[in-house]
């Protein structure tokens, strides 16, 4: 029952993670692209600012339900005799997991700073230039989302 609590939990924090970059990345800076410089980059700044608090509890959620559940399979394995040997799947999942929150780490604490710093001083070229380090950083780990979950459903 815990594990499927913790599943659960797993899931659905992926599920905001992933979407949200989905909708930021394919709807939502399409659809601004019209805006002027200064109404598109503080409309920007705010979403993400959102967006960027749900991902690192969501981040936090999936690094520490997925740490338990890799925890209770190893300790079942062991109290029933056995070893543990954690599958590919999982493997792949782990280290891409911990690249993509390396990277979201530098999106909200570096490139996120910088928008910031650049709408508050009205500098739209740079606040540009923040946006399209966001964007680039986004596109990598929305291609690493999509990886990890094709590896985990054909291993």
């Amino acid at each position: 029952m815990i594990y499927n609590a913790l599943l659960l939990v797993h899931l659905l924090s992926v599920i905001v993670w992933i979407g949200g970059m989905v909708f930021a990345y394919f709807f939502l800076r399409p659809a601004v692209a019209a805006l002027e410089a200064p109404q598109r980059i503080r409309l920007m700044h705010d979403v993400l600012g959102r967006f960027f608090g749900a991902v690192l509890v969501a981040a936090g959620l999936i690094l520490a339900s997925g740490l338990w559940m890799i925890g209770r399979v190893a300790k079942a394995a062991v109290q029933s005799g056995g070893s543990f040997q954690m599958p590919l799947d999982w493997t792949v999942m782990v280290v891409l997991g911990l690249l993509m929150m390396g990277i979201f780490g530098h999106i909200r604490f570096v490139s996120f700073k910088r928008l910031g710093q650049a709408v508050a001083a009205a500098g739209w070229p740079a606040g540009a230039q923040a946006l399209a380090s966001i964007r680039i950083g986004v596109a990598v780990n929305l291609a690493l989302g999509a990886v990890i979950v094709a590896v985990t459903q054909l291993l």
